[in-house]
């Protein structure tokens, strides 16, 4: 899926793609955990599985990443909710979202994940999903 620099950002903020999750797809490091899991959630939408894996820890990255939908059931992405971002230490950091998307022709189903990353490098990864 392709995005206008100057269309809005799917992750939600009221910044274009460009001015917002698009310059972390180019490149740029996210300046924090929020930042970050934003742009992964824009990843999902613009199906970037390149920049999935490479935001992802290098301790829990799946060696593959498949975003195929099966035929008519088609992933359509309805909107992102942050409900917390919490620095855990100098260099982790844990954010609580929810994300709602529709299969097919299905209901909307609403995702809620409290999700934890760590900074090596001066660059932020999604480590895990916490239990």
């Amino acid at each position: 899926m392709q995005i206008s620099p100057s269309s809005p950002c799917p992750c939600g903020r009221e910044q274009t793609y460009a001015a917002c999750c698009g310059r972390y797809h180019a490149g740029q490091a996210a300046p924090d955990a929020e930042s970050l899991m934003r742009s992964r959630y824009s990843a999902y939408v613009l199906q970037d599985v390149d920049y999935l894996l490479a935001s992802w820890h290098p301790a829990t990255r799946p060696a593959e990443l498949s975003l195929q939908d099966a035929p008519g059931q088609r992933t359509q992405w309805l909107g992102l909710s942050v409900k917390r971002h919490v620095p855990t230490g100098e260099d982790t950091a844990d954010v609580e979202f929810t994300a709602r998307y529709r299969v097919g022709g299905g209901s909307a189903v609403k995702m809620t994940e409290h999700s934890r990353f760590q900074r090596i490098d001066g660059r932020w990864y999604y480590l895990d999903a916490a239990g």
